[in-house]
């Protein structure tokens, strides 16, 4: 997973956010505001998320074996996907719970003070988890923008670090938002509104990670500027004659399956076939070296085939 997952990352945002849920506990348990609560489960749900990425990204490690002849590397997926629906049940479907509840029945929120100062604390240390993941993930991202890179890139886990992180900040200011209204206003409703805000943000951030996992989990292809380089080294090998179809799917984030069928130039034996389909192989990789496994058909070109 370090090549491309953001470990860094990922052990960041599990550090800080235990150290986040155990003050936003406490501040809880002081001040009794539902915004806290919210807000403790939400960095209790993250730091379990966090857990499941580095267990993905350990389990993906396995070699090959007879039941999983391409390898595990589908497993990071899988539980990227997981940590959406934690994220989905968990974090967002108790934010809303809790904050309808305490608008219908809203109660004094006790030692303001103190939840400022524990909110301002977590946001401080979001902002260092989320810093990491964004330093992560700028090398990977190139000149794509953000929404592009989250939409694009088939590895999972920085995508649900910085999604996770920014959605932390966010809640958190509504958090401290709804507690300093409440105590302006003397109206603890505001308390409620601002949970009730926190599951809905929540809710955004797991549908799009629910999405986007569930379109990595059914298995994505290469990215475009991948196929382009792909496409031009095959049709510049040695004794190509045509590439009459391409298909590629991810196994991994670091895993590209290839399979094509090219015609090549007739009256080559079947020593210099088997050499030019090396060629082949050899040529894409040197474009993009993680199309590991490759099967290369040789055939003839054929209209109902191109179409």
């Amino acid at each position: 997973m370090a090549a491309s997952g953001g470990t860094k990352a990922v052990l960041a945002a599990l550090i800080g956010n235990s150290a986040i849920a155990l003050a936003k506990f406490a501040g809880f348990i002081i001040t009794g505001a539902s915004s806290m609560l919210a807000e403790s489960i939400h960095s209790v749900a993250d730091a379990g998320n966090q857990a499941l990425l580095l267990w993905g990204g350990k389990a993906a490690a396995r070699e090959a074996d007879d039941e999983h002849q391409f390898g595990y590397g589908r497993e990071r997926y899988f539980w990227a996907f997981v940590v959406a629906l934690v994220l989905f049940l968990l974090g967002s479907g108790f934010a809303l719970f809790e904050g309808v509840e305490k608008i219908l029945h809203p109660h004094e929120v006790e030692s303001v003070g103190v939840a400022v100062g524990i909110l301002l604390f977590a946001i401080v240390a979001e902002g260092f988890t989320f810093r990491t993941a964004v330093k992560e993930a700028k090398p990977i991202k190139g000149d794509m923008g953000w929404w592009e890179f989250i939409r694009r890139t088939r590895s999972p886990e920085l995508p649900v670090v910085l999604l996770e992180d920014l959605g932390a900040m966010i809640g958190l200011a509504l958090a401290l938002v709804a507690l300093l209204t409440a105590q302006v206003t003397d109206d603890p409703v505001w308390d409620g509104i601002g949970t009730l805000s926190i599951g809905i943000l929540l809710f955004a951030i797991a549908v799009t990670l629910i999405v986007e996992m569930r379109s990595l989990l059914i298995g994505e292809g290469a990215k475009p500027d991948e196929m382009k380089q792909i496409r031009q080294a095959i049709v510049a090998a040695p004794h190509v004659e045509k590439l009459i179809h391409l298909r590629t799917q991810h196994l991994g984030p670091d895993e590209l399956l290839v399979g094509c069928k090219i015609e090549f130039n007739r009256g080559l034996s079947v020593a210099e076939l088997a050499k030019a389909v090396d060629g082949v192989e050899a040529a894409v990789r040197a474009v993009v070296p993680h199309a590991r496994p490759m099967y290369v058909e040789a055939d003839l070109h054929r209209e109902v085939e191109a179409q």
